[in-house]
C-alpha cells in the first residue's frame, strides 16, 4: 500500500513505492524482427526436411514394386492387325504341297497260322451228315432227298409254297399312360348328346340336391373304343361313379388321328350334374 506523507500546508501526496514501479521494456521493433527470421529459418528448414523424408519413402516404394514385377512372367503385349496389314502371300503359296507318305505298319498275316485237320466221319453228329455241301446245296430241299443225286432238284422241293405255314403275329400297341404326352392332330371326339343321355343322375345326390362337374379320364384306342375311365377331378364325390360309367357305356367313339392314322389317347370329358 502507498504510504501517505503529509506536509504543512496540509497537501496529500501519493508516493509509490519501488517495487510498483515497472521495468522499462526490452521488447521492441528489433526484437520482433528477430523472431520473425528465426522462426521463418526453422519452418524452412522443417519442410525440407519432410519433403526429403517423402521423396526418400518414394524412392524406396518404387525400387521395391520394381523387385516384385521383375519376379513375374514377362507377357509380350498383344499387337492388334488388320487385313490391311498383312505381309503379301508367298510366292509358293498356291502349290499343292503332297500329302506325306503313308505309314505302314507291319501287324502280320491276316490268315490265323496252323494247318487244317480234317475230321473223321466217326466224329461228325448224325444230323451234320445229312447237311448238303456246297456243290449240291442249291439243288437240295430243306427235308432232304432219298439219296440218288441225278443231278437235277431233288423231287420234294415245294415250289409253289402250299405247304409252307406263316405265322403272323400281331404287335400289341402299348397302351399310353394316363399323365402321358401324346401328339395328336385330332383328340378323340364323343357325341355330348349320346353322352348325357347316358348319364344317370344318383338318387342320393339328387335327395341331397348335390350338384357339380366331374372330369371324366377315358382311354381311347385306335377303334374308337372306350377301354378305361376314372373321374380325374370332381365337385363331389357321390357323382363320379354315374360320371364313369357313363363314359364306358359310351362305347364307341372317334378316336384320335395323328399322321393320317388313328393312334390310343388319354381325353378329358365333362359330365355336369344339375338338377333341374
Amino acid at each position: 500500500m502507498s504510504k501517505l506523507k503529509v506536509k504543512a500546508n496540509k497537501d496529500v501526496v501519493l508516493v509509490p513505492s519501488a517495487d510498483e514501479i515497472p521495468l522499462p521494456s526490452t521488447y521492441g521493433a528489433a526484437e520482433l524482427k528477430y523472431f520473425i527470421r528465426r522462426n521463418t529459418y526453422r519452418g524452412a528448414l522443417c519442410a525440407l526436411i519432410l519433403i526429403l523424408l517423402f521423396l526418400l519413402i518414394n524412392f524406396i516404394t518404387a525400387k521395391v514394386e520394381e523387385n516384385a514385377n521383375s519376379k513375374e512372367i514377362k507377357v509380350a503385349p498383344i499387337t492388334k492387325m488388320t487385313l490391311d496389314d498383312l505381309p503379301p502371300p508367298d510366292a509358293d503359296a498356291g502349290v499343292d504341297i503332297p500329302p506325306p507318305p503313308d505309314v505302314v505298319i507291319n501287324s502280320g498275316p491276316a490268315a490265323r497260322a496252323g494247318n487244317p485237320i480234317p475230321v473223321p466221319d466217326a466224329m461228325i453228329a448224325p444230323d451234320v451228315k445229312d447237311f448238303a455241301t456246297v456243290d449240291v446245296q442249291a439243288r437240295a430241299s430243306t427235308v432232304g432227298g432219298d439219296g440218288e443225286d441225278m443231278g437235277q432238284f431233288a423231287a420234294n422241293i415245294d415250289w409253289t409254297g402250299e405247304n409252307k405255314k406263316v405265322e403272323v403275329t400281331t404287335i400289341k400297341d402299348k397302351e399310353p399312360e394316363p399323365d402321358e404326352f401324346i401328339p395328336v392332330e385330332k383328340e378323340p371326339a364323343f357325341d355330348l348328346g349320346k353322352l348325357n343321355q347316358l348319364v344317370k343322375y344318383p338318387e342320393m345326390a339328387r335327395k341331397a340336391n348335390i350338384e357339380g362337374t366331374v372330369h371324366v379320364r377315358a382311354l381311347v384306342d385306335k377303334t374308337g373304343k372306350v377301354t378305361k375311365a376314372f373321374a380325374e377331378f370332381s365337385d363331389n364325390k357321390a357323382l363320379d361313379k354315374a360320371a364313369v360309367d357313363a363314359v364306358l357305356a359310351y362305347g364307341y367313339a372317334t378316336p384320335a388321328v395323328m399322321n393320317g392314322q388313328p393312334t390310343s389317347c388319354w381325353v378329358s370329358i365333362p359330365i355336369v350334374f344339375k338338377l333341374k
